[in-house]
């Protein structure tokens, strides 16, 4: 009976440790789904963070290695809304991202508007010319595996890929969260796919509902996609490893009146 006791007292002990872990953890600002995945309130600076600091983090076409320390929440590493699912992805048919839905022609034509500024000529095909090691193969005949065996090959360089020119640390969250197999292709449907969250989680629902204003909705794509500017006409990460908007803010702006209009 004194051990049964004893037992039993350990138990509720460690039930204990557990909940005041989790508590500690949710205080701090994490969320307990995803193995600590996703920040809550990700848009903001967490204290200590580089943006927090006044520094600009790494952006996507920067030269530098793609794991840097206090890197910006908001560049799509770490979900701006992180309840947000795959945009165009059914919640029925036995899983959360199934069935495909159709994308509306407005996201197809700020998807094109995105990667007139990220991707070039290259497209779909796409990777950041900083790479001096480049992928075996096009990276649409690649598999996911495939490229993380490249980016894991290939330590020390940028890896952003395909035509929104994903980091791996956001690759990796939009694979595991939306359960795509390591032997799927990066095909250019799957890009999109992978894209259409970045979007959902930029606020693109809450922007047509009307409860973010337009302006926020830019400024949200923008922190996830460098080559697009905020207000003052220059990146989120202007100046920092050498980037810039490689479009202006009175083309931006244009160009979401046209495809959002009032």
């Amino acid at each position: 009976m004194p051990f049964r006791m004893s037992a039993f007292a350990l138990i509720v002990t460690f039930l204990a440790l557990l909940l005041c872990t989790a508590a500690a953890v949710s205080a701090q600002g994490y969320s307990l789904v995803g193995n600590q995945f996703f920040l809550q309130n990700a848009s903001a600076p967490m204290p200590g963070s580089a943006l927090a600091a006044g520094a600009a983090p790494q952006a996507v076409a920067s030269q530098l290695p793609d794991t840097l320390p206090d890197a910006d929440q908001g560049r799509g590493a770490v979900s701006l809304n992180p309840g947000a699912a795959s945009l165009f992805r059914g919640r029925s048919g036995g899983g959360l991202f199934a069935p495909i839905l159709t994308a509306p022609p407005s996201v197809k034509r700020l998807l094109d508007l995105i990667a007139s500024a990220e991707a070039g000529k290259a497209q779909y095909d796409a990777v950041q010319y900083g790479a001096t090691r480049k992928p075996p193969k096009k990276p649409t005949s690649m598999t996911i595996a495939e490229i993380n065996a490249w980016i894991d090959a290939t330590p020390g360089q940028p890896h952003a890929i395909g035509r929104y020119q994903f980091i791996p640390a956001t690759l990796r969250r939009l694979v595991r969260h939306q359960g795509v197999k390591p032997q799927a292709r990066f095909t250019p449907e799957l890009q999109d796919q992978l894209a259409h969250q970045l979007i959902e989680e930029a606020g693109y629902s809450a922007f047509l509902a009307k409860e973010m204003p337009r302006k926020t909705f830019m400024r949200n794509l923008a922190k996830i996609w460098a080559g697009l500017p905020v207000s003052t006409g220059k990146s989120y990460y202007e100046g920092y490893a050498g980037n810039s908007a490689s479009l202006t803010w009175a083309h931006f702006k244009a160009e979401m009146q046209r495809i959002f209009p009032a």
